[in-house]
Order: C-alpha cells, then structure tokens, then sequence
C-alpha cells in the first residue's frame, strides 16, 4: 500500500537506504544516513509543500519515492527532482514504477510543470524505469563524481508533467 510518510518511518527508510550508500553508486552518499538525519529530511521535504510516499506492506516499508526542489530560486518553484528506492527485496516486482507513477500524479495535482531524475551511471535498470514513465535524457556529466576510487558519470532525464 502507498501512503504518505509518516517521521516515524525515519528508520526503515534510512535502513533500506543506507545499502545504497555502502555498496553502490547509486547514491554519492559516502556515510550512512542516521535515523535522525532521515526524520529531517523527510520534514525538510514535507515543509516545502512536495510529496513524500512509501510503500508498506503486512507492516513492512519496501520502499520510498519522493521530490525535492530542483534548485533554490524561485523560477524553479515549478521544477522537482524526484527520487525512488526500493528495499533490495522489493526490486523487479514493479514497485518502484508504482510508486513513481504515485509521485509524478502528486506532482502534477501540486501544479509542478517538470519532475527531473538524476542517475549515476551506468544504471540500466534506473534508465529503463524513467524511460518507461516518459522520461526523456537531456543531460550527461562525465566524471562529475568520484566514489569507491573511481569517477562516475551522471545522466539527466526529465518529464513534463
């Protein structure tokens, strides 16, 4: 069931996170996310005014999407970066298109014109579940990070809303 956050999932989001941060690209993340940290992020998007869901089910949270503001000016006030994670359980069952498909309609009732998505690469599956959503890429930054003593690229897609 997708449903709004709630700061008492501060925990499980941030242990189904933290994996991404330890072991993988995905995230330019370098230390692992505390519970504290993640309540404040979750306040931090929900007093912007833009969505933050998960996805629980029997009582456990697989996953998470969520916006953030683009940048902060205020011609921006339209744009959002949108991200997705799932519990490394939960992936290929459809979750994260569920759950994306969920943020992008919250978008587009709040009025926002463009969602955004950032994506370390290469990352097949990320790319494919973007395109799939009508994300188109408009962006490649070669060597923009640098993580587990290599460089790493960066693509962006966009959507209109």
């Amino acid at each position: 069931m997708i449903r709004n956050v709630d700061n008492r999932d501060a925990g499980a989001l941030a242990r189904i996170y933290n994996p991404y941060v330890l072991d993988s690209v995905i995230t330019f993340e370098e230390q692992v996310v505390t519970d504290d940290r993640m309540a404040e992020r979750i306040r931090e998007v929900l007093d912007s005014g833009l969505p933050w869901l998960v996805d629980e089910t029997d009582g456990v949270v697989r996953g998470f999407a969520y916006a953030s503001q683009w940048k902060g000016r205020c011609a921006y006030r339209y744009s959002a970066e949108t991200t997705v994670y799932l519990d490394r359980t939960a992936t290929g069952q459809g979750l994260g298109r569920q759950l994306y498909t969920e943020l992008l309609d919250r978008l587009r009732a709040k009025k926002l014109h463009v969602a955004i998505g950032g994506i370390a690469l290469p990352n097949p599956a990320s790319v494919a579940l973007h395109e799939r959503l009508g994300f188109h890429k408009v962006a490649h930054f070669a060597e923009v990070g640098f993580k587990f003593d290599r460089w790493i690229d960066v693509g962006y897609w966009q959507r209109l809303l």
